[in-house]
This record gives C-alpha cells, sequence and structure tokens, in this order.
C-alpha cells in the first residue's frame, strides 16, 4: 500500500500526538511535495509528501529505535517497501545503513535538519515567519552551533553534498519550499 498524503498523517497520528512531531511531518511533507514539483517528479508528489509526513513515524514513541522501529511499524500497516526504504534512509550513518538512493531520499536526507533549523530562525524573527527570511539570515544561525543544536549542519551539508548542491542552494530552495507551504496555509484560512 502507498497511502496518500492524508493517510500517512492519519498514520501519523496513530504514533505521534505532540504538536512539534505532527507540524513537523507536515512541514517536511509539503517540503518534499514542493520538491518533487521543482524537481520534474510532479506526477510523484503525493508519494513525496506521503514519505515526508512519515519519515519520524517512530520518533515520538521510539527514539532510541529510530528509522528501524518505523520499518516494523509500517510493513504492519502493509506499507510499500519502496516507502520503507525512503524513510528509514533519512537516519543514513546516524541510526540505520540504509542509504538514500533515489533523488527523493536524497532530499528527505538533505531537508529534515534544514526545516527545523530555518523554522528555528523563523520563529526568533519578528514576522515569525519564513516569508520575509533570507539566506544570510539563516546562514548566520547555522554557524552559531549552539542554534538550534539538535539539528545536524554535518547531515544538511552531506545531504547537499549527495545532490550535488551547495548548502547555500539547499538552504535557499527549501526557505522557498518552506514559503509556499506557508502562503498555503494562510490561503486555506482565508
Amino acid at each position: 500500500m502507498i497511502p496518500t498524503p492524508k493517510e500517512a498523517f492519519e498514520l501519523l497520528k496513530e504514533y505521534n500526538t505532540g504538536e512539534f512531531h505532527l507540524k513537523h511531518g507536515k512541514t517536511v511533507g509539503g517540503v518534499m511535495r514542493w520538491y518533487a514539483k521543482e524537481l520534474g517528479y510532479g506526477d510523484e508528489a503525493d508519494f513525496w509528501e506521503s514519505v515526508g509526513i512519515l519519515h519520524d513515524l517512530d520518533f515520538e514513541q521510539y527514539p532510541d529505535q529510530h528509522c528501524m522501529k518505523e520499518q516494523v511499524l509500517l510493513r504492519e500497516h502493509g506499507v510499500d517497501e519502496s516507502i520503507i526504504h525512503a524513510v528509514a534512509s533519512h537516519g543514513y550513518a546516524m541510526t540505520v545503513d540504509i542509504k538514500p538512493e533515489h533523488e527523493m531520499e536524497k532530499v528527505l536526507y538533505a531537508v529534515d535538519e534544514l526545516t527545523g533549523l530555518i523554522g528555528a530562525v523563523a520563529i526568533m524573527r519578528p514576522s515569525g515567519s519564513v516569508h520575509d527570511l533570507e539566506l544570510k539570515s539563516v546562514k548566520k544561525k547555522y554557524k552559531n552551533l549552539n542554534f538550534a543544536a539538535g539539528c545536524s549542519r554535518e547531515v544538511i551539508e552531506r545531504g547537499a553534498e549527495m545532490l550535488g548542491w551547495t548548502p547555500d542552494d539547499l538552504i535557499t530552495k527549501t526557505i522557498l519550499a518552506m514559503r509556499s507551504i506557508e502562503k498555503e496555509a494562510k490561503n486555506e484560512q482565508s
């Protein structure tokens, strides 16, 4: 089974109740959808989004087994192996040896930590938003290893390298992706 983004979010909610984890799943899912369209995989946008939503399925309840337990949980729900490989691969060189292979997996690996960092920078701004956030603001905070210390700069840089991009390119594109999500959310509220 390949869950739709809506089904993926319902599955995420089975194992996560904290607002942070649910919001992070939606954010990464939205960023993945944006990248699918941006990189020429528009017909796979739902798949990319579902992978983004599910990538931390096990983190809230099983943090010590992250990227391992989610494989078991997803198999129990009959989820397709392509999704299981994709979500597990974002833990490469941290908790699992499953290397990101497809461009989608490399994007997930690169943006997971980065969305957290960008989100933390945005919250510190007077606007509290990414709509006016620029690369230089993120880079300034990126250099401060005490800021959003849980967001691994090493993983972000390794992810950019996997994609053949500079970290600046990755950050700039991810800001644009997060702006697009924020804009869609505001339009839905109107």
